[in-house]
């Protein structure tokens, strides 16, 4: 029996499965609020004190790098460790890996009612596939065929430089960079990065709140969600959050293109994360695939790639179980 788990900064997705029964049927499954406790370790005993279970290993998908058996998570004040985890919860055999490497290992389990359709493309059998998943942060990863079967390969491409490509976003980074410094992709193309686009348009003077929306983003806990209802509400328009979800998507555009050409995912490139299943019908509006296309020289080799959102919420849990049931077995 394996206990499989998608680790995330705002909530963890845990399952119980067997070889029997695959990882896309777990036998128990369910989700915690990450923030209420204060490991991994804790969080993982709460969960198997309900399951009258024995369990002989156990794969984690973790928000964060993970580095010799070690993580530390990017957006969670948590230290995740393999040792210490087999330690703590009493299972000989454990495996913890960025969530991004397990969504990519996921997405070779996707059926198609799992996948929205952004560009059909001209599919290359074995060729490299790419995921870029824009949830709290913004994390990347590519598969490649490695004889048998796909390889996921884990990235942090999302904390590499972010790179304008208009006038109005030129002045967006001159504005983030006096804020952060270093400004990364996941600065823009996240969760997290949603209010600063917001800000800085407010801040620059390019449209003006309106005074309901102040009231909501003032009593919100997380702004994000508030700037992305009021863009895609059809009874009240904004101009501000209307323009600050374009940006994302010309920037996530561009940077999905940007990674089809770093790997030749001449495979497919899959969006992942909590984001863009919330915005199909703007990701469908055309600025997307616009900015994916626009490689110059490259613009004709970049149009037959696949483009797919990944709609199955529970995607990154899968890959973990499947690693855990068959990949971490071999």
């Amino acid at each position: 029996m394996l206990l499989a788990g998608d680790v995330g900064a705002t909530k963890t997705n845990l399952g119980i499965y067997s070889v029997d029964g695959g990882p896309r049927k777990p036998f128990i499954e369910s989700t915690l609020p990450s923030l209420r406790f204060s490991s991994l370790e804790e969080l993982v005993s709460e969960f198997l004190s309900g399951a009258s279970i024995e369990i002989e290993r156990a794969s984690f998908g973790v928000a964060g790098p993970v580095v010799g058996g070690r993580a530390r998570i990017t957006n969670l004040p948590w230290v995740i460790e393999e040792a210490r985890l087999r330690k703590t919860i009493g299972i000989d055999s454990v495996t913890i890996m960025n969530d991004l490497e397990a969504i990519a290992y996921g997405v070779t389990l996707v059926d198609r009612e799992d996948l929205h359709t952004l560009n059909k493309g001209t599919p290359v059998h074995r060729g490299a596939m790419a995921v870029i998943a824009p949830g709290t942060g913004l994390g990347e990863a590519f598969l490649i065929w490695e004889g048998k079967r796909y390889r996921a390969c884990p990235s942090e491409g999302g904390h590499a430089d972010f790179g304008p490509n208009s006038d109005l976003v030129i002045d967006l980074l001159r504005y983030l960079r006096e804020k952060f410094g270093h400004v990364s992709l996941e600065r823009v193309c996240s969760g997290q990065g949603l209010p600063n686009l917001y800000a800085y348009l407010k801040e620059s003077g390019y449209a003006q709140e309106q005074d309901w929306l102040a009231e909501q983003l003032s009593a919100a806990d997380d702004p994000t969600p508030v700037i992305v209802n009021t863009a895609l509400s059809a009874e009240r328009r904004c101009e501000l959050c209307s323009t600050t979800l374009e940006i994302f998507i010309s920037a996530l555009g561009a940077e999905a293109g940007n990674l089809a050409l770093k790997v030749m995912a001449t495979g497919g490139v899959y969006l992942g994360g909590g984001i863009p299943p919330r915005i199909l019908s703007l990701l469908d509006e055309g600025t997307f695939m616009e900015r994916f296309r626009n490689k110059g020289r490259f613009s004709e080799l970049v149009s037959k790639i696949p483009v797919h959102v990944i709609c199955n919420p529970k995607i990154a849990l899968m890959g973990a179980a499947l690693y855990g049931l068959e990949i971490a077995r071999a």
